[in-house]
């Protein structure tokens, strides 16, 4: 697991290989990532937007960004969590992910939150 403060904010992330939906013959490496988001602080905050940098050994770095994460602008109270998953599609089935999220105070200031970055390693490869 990987995780991170910032700002009272704690990000932590765990990582599977999906093995069922990959197709290693057509260079099709599905990984799942779990994202925990835990407002270590006593106030309210709201997840804006985020930004990743994925990187895929041999195919180099993509940019995603946009609003919210999975549809959702989360608001956390202050010691609340917020869990979601998504996946991740690599071509390489080697390579890793990080970023950061947007968020916003009480008093309307955005402030940004690392996601650690964490490594992505399928079994097919690493067996």
């Amino acid at each position: 697991m990987a995780s991170h403060n910032t700002s009272e904010i704690k990000v932590s992330v765990t990582t599977e290989y999906d093995n069922f939906n990959s197709y290693p013959s057509e260079n099709r490496f599905v990984f799942r990532y779990n994202i925990e988001i835990d407002n270590l602080g006593d106030f309210p905050v709201k997840l804006l937007s985020r930004k990743w940098m994925i990187y895929d050994l041999g195919f180099g770095f993509t940019e995603v960004e946009g609003a919210g994460v999975i549809g959702l602008t989360p608001v956390l109270q202050g010691g609340e969590k917020f869990s979601y998953f998504s996946n991740v599609i690599l071509k390489s089935g080697v390579g890793n992910m990080e970023g950061y999220y947007i968020f916003e105070n009480a008093e309307g200031e955005t402030f940004n939150v690392k996601i650690p970055k964490f490594h992505l390693l399928t079994e097919v490869l690493s067996n």
